[in-house]
C-alpha cells in the first residue's frame, strides 16, 4: 500500500508527523517534466542500540560510490553530544545490517564535529571531509576506506568572515559544502536566518585562500533554513542547487539551477507544494514512517570534487528522516534515521538527460 505524508496537528509549529493519504497521480499526467516525485524506502541505517553511551540519532549523511562499495559519513547525536561516523557496504540491501563506526578514534578526534561532506580532490589525489566545528573544518585521508586514517582537523578561515558576522549581529554559519569548477573552488554555507553563502578560491590553492564571502540569496528564515547542496549536472552546462527549508508540512527541500556557480540562481521547484522533495511529492511503499525529508545528499555519479550527477539515471537521495516520538523530546534525543528517495518518472533533471541516452 502506498501512503504520503499529510500534516497532523502539533504543539510545535515545525514538529509533524507523517500518516496515510492519497496516492499521487498515475499514468500520463504524471509522467511529466514539471516537478519531482520521489518512492522512500523505510530506515536503512539508525543507531544500533550497541556500545556505552547509545546513540539517539543519525543524521546529516554524505555518501560516496567508490570501488563497488558506498562510504557513508554522518552526525551521530547522543548523551555525548554530537559527533561523526562511518559505514560501508556494496548494495542498500547491506546498509541495515553495515557496522557504523565511530570516528572519534580517527584523527578528527573527539568533541564537537558534525554535518561531513566527503569528496575526493583530484588535483591532490586526497580524500577531504568538509565539517563543523563551529567554524568550517577538514580532514584528509588517501584511503577512504580506513576510517581511522583521517587527519586532524584544520580550518579553512583564519576568522569569520565580517558578512557572516553582519547578517544577523553574531557569528552564525553552518553546514558548509565544498564543489569546484575547472578554475574554483566554491565554499556554501547556510546559517539558520534565511542566507546562503558563499566563498571561493582558486582551485590551485585549495583548501587555502577563501575569501569573498557573500550572500548568495536571502529570504525569510524559514524558506532558506540549512543543509545546502550543490552539483553539477553531467553532460550539461547546469548546476543544481538545494536547500532546506521549514514549510507547513514540515522540512522539505527548494530547488534552484544556474549555468554557473557563482551565477544567478533560477527557481527550479522551490515551494512548499511544488517541492524538489518533501511532503508533497513524497511516497512510501508501506507504512510513512518520517516526519518530513530532511539532511542528505543526492547519489553522485562520480566522486571527486565537481559533485556531479547523472540526469540519465533516476536520481536517488540519502535523507534524514524523522521518527515518530514524544513532542517534548530534546532535540539532541530525537530518533533521527537515515532512508534512500528514489525519483519516479520524469522530471526537470532528467529532462536534461542527452537525447538518445
Amino acid at each position: 500500500m502506498m501512503t504520503r505524508f499529510r500534516t497532523l496537528a502539533c504543539a510545535a509549529a515545525a514538529a509533524l508527523l507523517v500518516a496515510a493519504g492519497p496516492a499521487p497521480a498515475s499514468g500520463p499526467e504524471a509522467a511529466t517534466t514539471d516537478g519531482f516525485q520521489w518512492q522512500s524506502s523505510g530506515p536503512l541505517i539508525a543507531p544500533s542500540g550497541e556500545g556505552e553511551p547509545a546513540l539517539s540519532g543519525l543524521k546529516d549523511p554524505t555518501v560516496v560510490y567508490f570501488n563497488g562499495a558506498y562510504h557513508v559519513f554522518m552526525t551521530t547525536a547522543g548523551p555525548e553530544g554530537w559527533h561523526m561516523a562511518y559505514t560501508r557496504f556494496t548494495d542498500w540491501s547491506e546498509a541495515p545490517t553495515a557496522t557504523v563506526v565511530s570516528l572519534k578514534p580517527s584523527g578528527i578526534g573527539p568533541g564537537y564535529r558534525a554535518a561531513p561532506q566527503v569528496f575526493y580532490f583530484a588535483p591532490q589525489k586526497l580524500w577531504y571531509m568538509v565539517y563543523q566545528s563551529g567554524p568550517p573544518f577538514y580532514s584528509t585521508t588517501a584511503d577512504i576506506e580506513d576510517p581511522m586514517s583521517w587527519s586532524a582537523p584544520r580550518p579553512f578561515f583564519a576568522e569569520t568572515p565580517d558578512v557572516i558576522k553582519s547578517a544577523t549581529g553574531e557569528a552564525a554559519w553552518l553546514d558548509f559544502w565544498v564543489i569546484c569548477d575547472d578554475d574554483t573552488c566554491h565554499l556554501f554555507n547556510t546559517d539558520d536566518h534565511g542566507n546562503l553563502f558563499r566563498s571561493q578560491t582558486p582551485i590551485d590553492r585549495f583548501p587555502e585562500g577563501f575569501s569573498d564571502t557573500r550572500i548568495v540569496m536571502s529570504g525569510p528564515r524559514d524558506d532558506l533554513f540549512e543543509a545546502s547542496m550543490h552539483y553539477r549536472i553531467a553532460g550539461t552546462d547546469t548546476y543544481l542547487t538545494v536547500v532546506e527549508a521549514i514549510g507547513p508540512q514540515g522540512r522539505y527541500f527548494r530547488s534552484w539551477t544556474s549555468d554557473r556557480l557563482d551565477g544567478e540562481w533560477q527557481p527550479l521547484a522551490d515551494s512548499a507544494f511544488r517541492s524538489f522533495a518533501g511532503a508533497d511529492n513524497v511516497i512510501f511503499d508501506g507504512p510513512a514512517w518520517s516526519e518530513g525529508v530532511s539532511h542528505g545528499e543526492l547519489i553522485r555519479s562520480g566522486y571527486d570534487q565537481t559533485l556531479s550527477i547523472d540526469p540519465c539515471t533516476p536520481l536517488r537521495f540519502l535523507y534524514q528522516g524523522l521518527a515518530a516520538h514524544a513532542p517534548d523530546t530534546d532535540y539532541i534525543n530525537l530518533p533521527y534515521r537515515l532512508a534512500l528517495l528514489t525519483a519516479t518518472g520524469p522530471n526537470p533533471v532528467s529532462a536534461l538527460c542527452p537525447a538518445g541516452q
